[in-house]
């Protein structure tokens, strides 16, 4: 599960180290915020695969954070809270958490949830993951580009973006998804940015850019890595 990025939103600070230890050990990229503001803060910031979430929060309730992220992202919410009575995990599952984890709990366990909710959401990384088109390969896992066997070099967001088009290849991916997916679910990023990334990945990977064979503009809704 190498290279994924989980964010713990939890208030008990000795917990979250704990844990980040264990699953950084693990392979994962791992951030953690005490409150709901710090965490919108780091969602502001950069998207994030997976989000452990707390109920009980100094600032706000998990329920309320859950409901704010599903307005904008999909991202796999578990919800882990000593709040462990029916009518919780109700309302955990109905406004959007995709598991409820009940403390305390096993770092096992936790670790076990975490991976299978990766795999349900994203497939199995346990193998190197590549994408191909045209002259291009784009290997995901090793955050890799060729093209005509030579390597081109990305910044960290081009990379981020071509990534996310290859995972959804010939799929008209609307603008503000892709903000929310490679900057950040509650970034302040303006729709330029994209447009100005897009530009960037032509020039590097597209023998005309201002013909693009394909990263192609879906008016009116956004962009699509078309491979036909």
């Amino acid at each position: 599960m190498a290279n994924r990025k989980i964010l713990i939103i939890d208030d008990d600070s000795d917990l979250s180290m704990i844990i980040t230890d264990m699953l950084e050990s693990k392979g994962f990229e791992v951030k953690s915020a005490e409150s709901s503001e710090k965490g919108f803060d780091i969602l502001s910031e950069s998207s994030f695969d997976l989000i452990l979430l707390d109920i009980n929060l100094p600032d706000s309730s998990g329920f309320e954070v859950c409901r704010q992220l599903r307005e904008v992202s999909n991202v796999p919410v578990i919800f882990a809270s000593a709040r462990t009575s029916e009518t919780d995990r109700i309302t955990g599952f109905d406004i959007g958490g995709d598991d409820y984890l009940p403390k305390p709990y096993s770092m096992k366990e936790l670790l076990s949830r975490i991976n299978a909710l990766i795999r349900r959401t994203y497939g199995s990384t346990d193998k190197e993951k590549t994408v191909s088109f045209g002259n291009i390969t784009v290997n995901i896992t090793a955050r890799t580009v060729t093209r005509d066997g030579k390597a081109v070099n990305l910044s960290l967001k081009e990379f981020d973006l071509l990534a996310y088009l290859c995972e959804h290849k010939n799929e008209a991916i609307a603008k503000d998804k892709l903000i929310n997916e490679v900057w950040g679910a509650f970034s302040m990023v303006e729709p330029s940015t994209l447009t100005v990334h897009i530009r960037w990945l032509r020039e590097k990977l597209e023998s005309e850019p201002a013909k693009p064979r394909f990263i192609k503009t879906v008016w009116g809704v956004g962009y699509i890595l078309e491979d036909k």
